[in-house]
């Protein structure tokens, strides 16, 4: 071993820099499509090539000073990320997209209660822009994209599907520290304090009842259902729905952590998410976890152990993950699991 080793350390740099070397190191030794028991120097090139179709310098020889070497096709070697990859057919758990958009997470396959026709389930800010449906950020018909745009995908060479449809996103300004604002707080204040008041005033924006959002969600319809398959990558199959409840084991798998566990940690829960500098969303009835994604994640399915799907992932922090309820989700898009 140790002879083996040491030949390899003087020649590794030398092996490497003929053409079509990809690595090098230390094995047993093939011969005749058996393993045998004796050590060698392994050359991995991206394809075994015949002789006369090699440089003289190009040649791996029989042996480096008595060690024998064993040449190895393995193909070219790349940094393995299936989730950003253009796969076909496609599988919930990878990278998607509106055509305007970065790239969020193909969650699952749903099936359309009328047609009964597979379509693919997402988030409306991966699948449809953040759209508010008033605002032309989305029309149906639109690309959609396997990989997304920020994964490599383009619409001449990876549209997938077309935006069928989706829920709007109601959304509020948030009012901005402007100087016409501060004047009115401040000339109010001025009133009150001459009145000897002890109320300050201060300009918010307020959320009113029913301003709410239950869902961010839309469905894709795949240019052929054959370029879907509804096992979620790394987890299986779908097998069916279940109410959220506090303490229960869940998982995903997303396009950017792939799959993670955790815990449902609150439920019923409103919150306000930010979508841009100045627009909020309120969505109500929502499910926390503790964190368990990141940017790009959005759109993944949260599931039980026994693969019901329980949540719709949309937002979150870099403490707490949030999903719609996907019993709300189902409901409002007119689909099954």
């Amino acid at each position: 071993m140790d002879e083996t080793f040491g030949v390899l350390k003087d020649v590794t740099w030398q092996i490497m820099s003929m053409e079509n070397v990809v690595g090098v190191g230390r094995g047993y030794k093939t011969t005749a499509g058996v393993r045998t028991s004796r050590e060698c120097i392994v050359v991995m090139v991206k394809k075994k090539l015949p002789i006369p179709h090699l440089k003289a310098e190009d040649l791996v020889p029989g042996e480096f000073r008595g060690v024998p070497t064993d040449v190895v096709e393995v193909g070219e070697l790349r940094f393995l990320n299936e989730r950003l990859s253009r796969m076909r057919p496609a599988q919930p758990g990878v990278s998607c997209g509106h055509y305007k958009t970065t790239a969020g997470t193909f969650g699952a396959v749903v099936w359309d209660e009328k047609t009964g026709e597979p379509l693919i389930l997402s988030n409306n800010h991966v699948l449809a822009n953040a759209t508010s449906g008033r605002d032309g950020k989305a029309r149906h018909g639109d690309p959609i994209l396997q990989p997304g745009a920020a994964d490599g995908g383009t619409v001449e060479e990876d549209t997938i599907a077309c935006l069928d449809r989706f829920i709007p996103i109601k959304m509020s300004r948030r009012v901005p520290a402007c100087p016409v604002v501060r004047y009115v707080e401040s000339a109010m204040n001025r009133w009150l304090r001459a009145s000897r008041s002890p109320v300050r005033a201060e300009v918010v924006a307020r959320l009113l009842e029913g301003s709410a959002n239950l869902v961010d969600a839309a469905l894709a319809r795949p240019l052929n259902p054959r370029l879907i398959s509804a096992d979620i990558l790394e987890l299986g199959e779908v097998r069916g729905l279940k109410e959220a409840v506090l303490g229960l084991y869940v998982r995903k798998s997303g396009r950017t952590t792939g799959v993670t566990e955790g815990e449902i940690q609150v439920v019923d829960a409103t919150v306000n998410v930010i979508y841009s500098d100045d627009l909020t969303a309120t969505f109500s009835d929502q499910i926390l976890t503790g964190k368990m994604a990141q940017g790009g994640d959005s759109g993944s399915l949260l599931l039980d152990e026994k693969m019901n799907a329980v949540g719709l992932l949309f937002a979150g922090s870099d403490r707490f993950t949030i999903y719609n309820k996907i019993t709300n989700v189902i409901k409002m898009l007119g689909v099954s699991l």
